[in-house]
């Protein structure tokens, strides 16, 4: 019943804004930067220009995958806060369905939380770089819960 709850919370908040305004975000990055199952990191991700509940607060929607087969899909929330000109702060938490693919690291349940910490710096009107730290967990929903820190460098374009 949680993971259904869970499931039903996630794409309520993902599908409830407008697809037509926002930015398109690619990174890549190291999978398990503390620990011995490292691997590439892949992520696609589209963040909406719509406000949810305050000025900033964002949904947000992506896949995850490395190159040993893991995948993460989920989405969630996001504070954009511009604290300069061109330069930009961006706390998130998001839930998403996990499959470990042939890493030997298990996150131990298919329900993960993502929270993450990028700062991007706005090249013009359209493009941004971006350095971002992520932790993936289940929050302790299973007894297993080892977590896991991926670090990412996204290039975003706003559409």
């Amino acid at each position: 019943m949680k993971r259904i709850s869970l499931l039903a919370l996630t794409f309520s908040i993902t599908t409830s804004f407008n697809v037509s305004a926002g930015t398109l975000g690619i990174g890549l990055g190291s999978y398990d930067i503390d620990g011995s199952n490292s691997a590439a990191d892949f992520r696609l991700e589209y963040e909406s220009d719509s406000n949810i509940w305050l000025d900033n607060l964002k949904p947000w929607a992506g896949v995850q995958a490395t190159t040993d087969g893991t995948i993460w899909l989920g989405g969630g929330l996001l504070y954009d806060w511009e604290f300069s000109d061109t330069w930009h702060l961006k706390p998130g938490l998001g839930a998403g369905y996990y499959s470990r693919g042939s890493s030997d690291l298990d996150l131990g349940y298919p329900i993960e939380f993502r929270t993450q910490l990028e700062i991007a710096k706005d090249i013009n009107q359209q493009h941004s770089l971006g350095l971002a730290i992520s932790h993936l967990s289940n929050a302790n929903l299973d007894s297993e819960n080892p977590g896991v820190e991926a670090l990412n460098v996204y290039w975003h374009y706003r559409f």
